[in-house]
């Protein structure tokens, strides 16, 4: 897009913008540019949520029997050698459960469902597995997904960031040649970072069976994306 200078839009994305570390004001006409660089990694450190289900005719006696269940869930985890920084309570909720009678044609009340989860990180990931196997033996009935993540992602931002400003210039350099210009000098840019890949199981629990249990859990972390968006403002010049 070549029009004269206006303030740039933030990149529309799900990710941590930074500030802009070049502000200059533009005489001439400008483009305006959003380049988006990825890099695939090798993840580090493994996030996952699990937690305990209970169900009683009272909230109370479905509270009681959740604690317990859920003090030696954590207890399991903290004997994998999982740091307690790495161990978060993500939700406690205490629903009221219903269902459908048909001969009366009204909700009959079920009881109480308590639900309370925690998320963790596993820093060695090649445990990760094991350590899946140890909370379904401790007693973890609701898993949520895995993601994948790299505990320090500078290095590979880094890297995205040198080709995306690389790529950025020479993309502005071909704009202003096809306008009759020689030259670019950059005025403004930002920036704005994503890791991770799509974790569909997350938002859903995964209720483990029995059969389940018996299993181990082979699991494959494959690669993740590091991803810089820098959004660059030149101004074209002879």
């Amino acid at each position: 897009m070549i029009r004269y200078a206006m303030p740039l839009a933030a990149a529309a994305m799900m990710a941590t913008p930074a500030a802009a570390q070049v502000e200059q004001t533009a005489t001439g006409p400008v483009v305006e540019l959003s380049v988006n660089e990825t890099v695939m990694v090798d993840p580090d450190i493994a996030n996952l949520s699990a937690g305990v289900t209970t169900q009683a005719m009272t909230a109370e006696a479905a509270l009681t029997e959740n604690n317990t269940r859920m003090e030696r869930l954590i207890a399991e985890i903290e004997r994998l050698g999982i740091d307690e920084d790495d161990i978060q309570t993500s939700g406690i909720m205490v629903n009221p459960q219903y269902e459908w009678d048909e001969p009366t044609r009204q909700q009959r009340f079920n009881g109480y469902q308590v639900v309370n989860r925690v998320n963790l990180v596993v820093r060695d990931i090649a445990r990760t597995g094991r350590v899946l196997d140890a909370l379904v033996r401790a007693g973890a009935n609701d898993l949520g997904g895995i993601g994948w993540g790299v505990d320090d992602p500078a290095p590979s931002q880094d890297q995205a960031r040198t080709t995306a400003f690389a790529t950025g210039r020479t993309r502005a350099l071909n704009y202003a040649r096809m306008a009759g210009f020689s030259d670019v000098r950059l005025l403004r840019v930002s920036e704005a970072y994503t890791m991770g890949r799509p974790m569909p199981m997350m938002d859903q629990a995964v209720q483990v069976t029995a059969a389940a249990r018996s299993e181990s859990v082979p699991v494959r972390p494959g690669q993740v994306q590091s991803g810089i968006t820098v959004n660059l403002t030149y101004e074209m010049v002879q």
